[in-house]
């Protein structure tokens, strides 16, 4: 069954997450360098069956674009044109990080690990942008 898989971008490392073969629950899978993302998807989607790339689109709090927002945009055309057949679909990001950093304090990892381990943010992050839109289907 296919999955649908979700990238949280950011200026350096990027964040992916994908769901259940049953589209039930969404998974942290990987952190890669931004640079590397296209050719990390091309891979990924050529082994994986995925029917939609979830991409969280970053706003200010009152909802207007920010730095970020434009680099989105592009990546979602740059997605389209790629992978043709595969649906784009962007959710509002906003406290995705922050939900994320709680939700790693919650599972007991300390201080020390969360500075070291940055990238386990960024999927964690896409995790919970990815269960957003799950639970909007």
């Amino acid at each position: 069954m296919p999955r649908v898989l979700a990238i949280d971008l950011g200026t350096k490392r990027t964040g992916i997450a994908v769901t259940d073969p049953l589209k039930i629950t969404a998974n942290p899978l990987e952190t890669v360098e931004t640079s590397q993302l296209m050719r990390y998807l091309q891979a990924y989607l050529a082994k994986e069956e995925v029917e939609a790339l979830v991409l969280g689109l970053p706003t200010r709090l009152n909802g207007q674009d920010n730095e970020m927002t434009p680099r989105v945009l592009k990546l979602k055309e740059d997605l389209e044109k790629t992978f043709p057949g595969k649906k784009v679909v962007l959710i509002d990001e906003r406290f995705t990080s922050k939900m994320a950093m709680q939700t790693m304090i919650a599972m007991g990892s300390k201080k020390k690990d969360r500075k070291e381990k940055a990238g386990n943010l960024d999927k964690v992050s896409a995790a919970i942008i990815l269960q957003s839109y799950l639970e909007r289907q």
